[in-house]
Order: C-alpha cells, then structure tokens, then sequence
C-alpha cells in the first residue's frame, strides 16, 4: 500500500515538473499559435488569467507546488482544458475512462485466461495430439504488436470483406437504450479493438505457461498426486496450473504499462472513446493539461492493477502471508 501512495505522489509530482521545466507558456504559445493562422482566440486573456491563478505562477516555487497537490488530491482538479476551454480536464477525461477500462479488462481477462490454458495444455500429458499442435499457430502472433495488428484486422475485417465496423461504437442515427439491439451494437464495434489486443496476447501467455508448466511436470508433488489416484483433471487444474499461475500473475503486474500504453494506439487507430482517443486529439491541439492529465491516470491505473493483483497473491497460493 505504502508502494502505491508512493507511486501516485511520484507521478503527480513529475507532472509538476514537466510543467516548471517548460521553456514557455503553454497557454500563451497555443493562443499565439491559434491567432497566427487567423483563428478566432475567444476568452483568451480569461484563459491566461485563470491558468496562472490555477497554479499560482507568482508564487515561490514550493507554494506553487502545495497547491498543485492541495488541488489535485483534495479537489481532483486538474486545471482547464485548452481545446474545451472553459471545461475542466477532468470532465473531458472521466466520459472516456469506462471505455478504456472496460476494454482493458475484457481484453486481458479473456488473453489470460485462454492463454494459460492453451500453454498448459501444449505440455501436458494425456492430451490429444490436434490440440496441443493449435499453440503452434498462436505463438507466432505474440510477436506483432496491438497497433499492428489492429491494422491487419482493420483491412481484412472491416475494409476487405465487410464482416465489423471501421470503428466507433454505435451505428450512425440508432436509437441507444439499455435493450438488446443496443448491446449487440457495443459489441459488434468493440469486437475489432478487442481482437486487436487478445489476440498477439494469447499467444504471449500460452508462450510463457508453456515454459513453466514443461518445468512442472517433473515435480514431485505431481507424481505423488498421481500415485494417489487423482483425476488427471483434478491434477492439471489443482496442482498444475494453480502452481503455475503465480509467476504468470507477476508477469502480468509488470507488463500492465505496456498493455495499456498499447491500447491507446489501438483506441486511436478504431475511434474507440476512451483515453487513448482524448490523448489522440489533445496531442493534435497541443492540449497541454489533458495530456498530463491522461498521463497521470494512466500510471494511477496501472499502479491501481498492480495494488489488486498483489492483494490476491494469497488467494493463488496460501504459502503468501502479508505480515505487518
């Protein structure tokens, strides 16, 4: 827990930093930008006054940085958004989150799952062959990264043989409620984003259950469980994959920043409404604060994830006490 506090302070602290070491004034530099190619600055002097009383620019350095804090861990206020002026940060990031976070945990529960078991059975005896050979034609995916393969899904899927949507998550004019027709449409166009991610991760976890599960099969504790006359089922779930699963779960808390640093290119490439769109376009409009403010809830989610999969260490082996 101590981790966690730790982790979230460090990263709203560097968000402080990277916005003293700026050489200029990001909301300046934009409205100079913006009334260079004859755009129409409107609220801009308002803009600039409320961004310096946000952050106290007058002020000596360490009070600048209590107030950022004070108004970020207190209140949630990340400041003014530049592009949606006068909206806040935080009303242009929290409508995307629920799609990126639902997304993140279909994606992965479905890879982890079907993964594991796949890699476990490449190895295990008493397995039909066809089945075994099927990893075969997973593995080599894991090597392509999700952008990539959004894209390959995207040309065959959508634009060659029209089976799901380009991108977007609704039909254009429908009717939304909480009914069926609804629903189907949600999945239909979340199906090409979540294939994108699945699929180069199944192969990664049935690559690496593979390796630990072939290291297992020698072990003692299997051949005890054997001599005592126990389901080959029983044997594979209860001594083989729960003895296996432990460093699969570690690797998954240290590779959680890449998988969701990889979804946000897979959100842009599809339209999908969650942060990876927002961080798209404050990047095209120079949107200085939402861009801090996608960073830093991506690195409170990832350290989130992490908290919850050390929490459940004990559930996955009893021998994990937490002691204070």
């Amino acid at each position: 827990m101590f981790i966690f506090f730790l982790t979230i302070l460090s990263a709203v602290s560097l968000n402080f930093i990277i916005m003293k070491i700026t050489p200029q004034d990001p909301v300046a530099v934009l409205l100079g930008r913006m009334a260079s190619r004859g755009s129409l600055v409107e609220g801009g002097e308002q803009l600039i006054k409320l961004y310096r009383a946000q952050f106290g620019l007058d002020d000596p350095l360490y009070l600048q940085y209590w107030n950022y804090i004070s108004n970020l861990l207190l209140r949630g206020d990340l400041g003014y958004s530049l592009s949606y002026f006068p909206a806040k940060v935080e009303s242009v990031i929290l409508p995307a989150i629920p799609w990126t976070i639902g997304l993140f945990v279909a994606a992965n529960l479905i890879s982890f799952t079907i993964g594991n078991i796949l890699g476990a059975i490449a190895v295990w005896p008493k397995v039909q062959k066809y089945i075994k050979y099927l990893i075969y034609f997973i593995m080599p995916l894991s090597a392509i990264p999700f952008y990539l393969m959004a894209l390959l899904l995207l040309y065959l899927m959508a634009i060659k043989f029209h089976i799901l949507p380009i991108g977007g998550t609704f039909r254009v004019g429908s009717v939304r409620g909480f009914d069926l027709d609804t629903m189907l449409q949600l999945l239909e166009h979340a199906a090409l984003p979540l294939m994108s991610i699945s699929i180069g991760l199944i192969g990664f976890w049935a690559l690496s259950m593979r390796g630990i599960m072939a290291v297992l099969l020698g072990e003692d504790f299997l051949t005890y469980a054997r001599a005592k006359g126990l389901r080959e089922s029983r044997i594979f779930l209860r001594y083989g994959m729960r003895n296996a699963l432990l460093p699969q779960v570690t690797a998954l808390s240290i590779d959680l920043g890449l998988m969701i640093s990889g979804q946000v290119l897979v959100e842009t490439i599809f339209n999908y409404p969650g942060v990876g769109s927002v961080l798209f376009k404050a990047l095209r409009t120079a949107d200085y604060f939402v861009i801090q403010g996608v960073v830093l809830f991506i690195v409170v989610a990832v350290a989130f994830a992490t908290l919850v999969i050390d929490i459940i260490y004990p559930l996955l082996d009893s021998r994990i006490r937490y002691k204070v």
